[in-house]
């Protein structure tokens, strides 16, 4: 079964100050796509650099995810550091990823040139990092989840499958 983490990245939700509508948004959208049995575990933590490399590493190497999704903090605010924590905590990083979602969030709204989001690999675990918008994330995953799970088989994560109706995942034929 592989074991999926959506990280929400807010001081406000950690605060309890606003509700996590990314984390939710998120968890919706992978159970309406993915088909294989998979655990999901939810977390919020505070914008900034530190906080965010301490949960994504937490995630990866204790809890040992096989995809993180960490959504908010990836605008041009001084405290969204996400894309820096990813960088500091990921081995390979997967531009390809950034640019696909950058670009179907722009034929939706034109402020999505300013997000930051892109994604990497730490050890055997695939992480996304997505903007906080509900609407967003799920134009950002219909961007990409196709390659998906190809990716996690290339690192030796959890096979994931889709529902071919909704995201057709792309392997290539053995």
């Amino acid at each position: 079964m592989a074991r999926i983490a959506i990280l929400t990245v807010s001081d406000r939700a950690a605060k309890g100050e606003y509700e996590d509508r990314g984390g939710p948004a998120c968890e919706d959208w992978l159970r309406r796509v993915i088909t294989s049995p998979v655990e999901i575990l939810r977390r919020i933590t505070p914008d900034g650099r530190e906080a965010v490399a301490a949960e994504l590493c937490d995630l990866a190497d204790v809890w040992q995810a096989d995809l993180i999704l960490a959504t908010g903090g990836t605008g041009p605010a001084p405290r969204d550091q996400t894309p820096e924590a990813m960088a500091d905590v990921i081995g390979m990083e997967l531009a390809g990823f950034g640019e696909a979602m950058r670009a179907a969030n722009g034929r939706v709204v034109a402020t999505a040139i300013l997000s930051r989001q892109g994604a990497g690999v730490r050890g055997k675990t695939l992480i996304i990092t997505l903007p906080g918008s509900p609407n967003a994330i799920g134009t950002s995953l219909e961007a990409v989840f196709a390659a998906v799970p190809y990716c996690l088989d290339l690192i030796g994560a959890g096979r994931i499958e889709t529902d071919p109706a909704i995201i057709k995942a792309h392997r290539p034929k053995a």
